[in-house]
């Protein structure tokens, strides 16, 4: 008789941690007026200690006017295979938009690029997040989610 694949397990809270850390893309899932799912594939920053994944984009999105209206969201990270995946929902909320380089905004957004890849002139890097009216969409997770499934051979 031949044995099929294991049911999925889930994945613990420290497991799921691990993937969205580990991770750089998701796809962020937020609410068209229809109530339909826009989703987006995003870089992401997911910060473990106040469970906070967060987006740069532009003040001008579609995505940041369905989450001012509505502020639940949610983002799907890809695990190391197809089987494992983690999810993060929970409510959303955006900054402001960077107005002066070296502000709160940009600050944050600069930030969130790992310190081996930040920009070697951090003066252009701040007055280019406030030319693209760049903004922060913190999406702060409330509950954590996924699965794994494990396949021999």
């Amino acid at each position: 008789m031949t044995k099929g694949p294991a049911a999925p397990r889930a994945l613990s809270d420290d497991a799921l941690s691990e993937l969205l850390s580990s991770q750089q893309f998701g796809t962020l899932a937020t609410n068209k007026r229809s109530g339909h799912p826009h989703l987006t594939t995003m870089l992401y920053s997911w910060d473990d200690e106040e469970r906070v994944v967060r987006f740069s984009t532009t003040a001008d999105r579609v995505k940041v006017r369905q989450l001012r209206r509505d502020p639940r969201a949610a983002v799907h990270v890809p695990g190391g295979n197809v089987w494992s995946f983690a999810v993060a929902e929970g409510e959303a909320e955006v900054s402001d938009v960077t107005t002066t380089p070296g502000d709160a905004t940009g600050r944050e957004l600069l930030a969130m690029i790992p310190e081996a890849a930040r920009p070697a002139d951090e003066t252009a890097f701040l007055e280019q997040l406030v030319a693209e009216r760049r903004v922060v969409i913190r999406l702060k997770v409330s509950r954590l989610y996924g699965t794994a499934l494990d396949i021999d051979g």
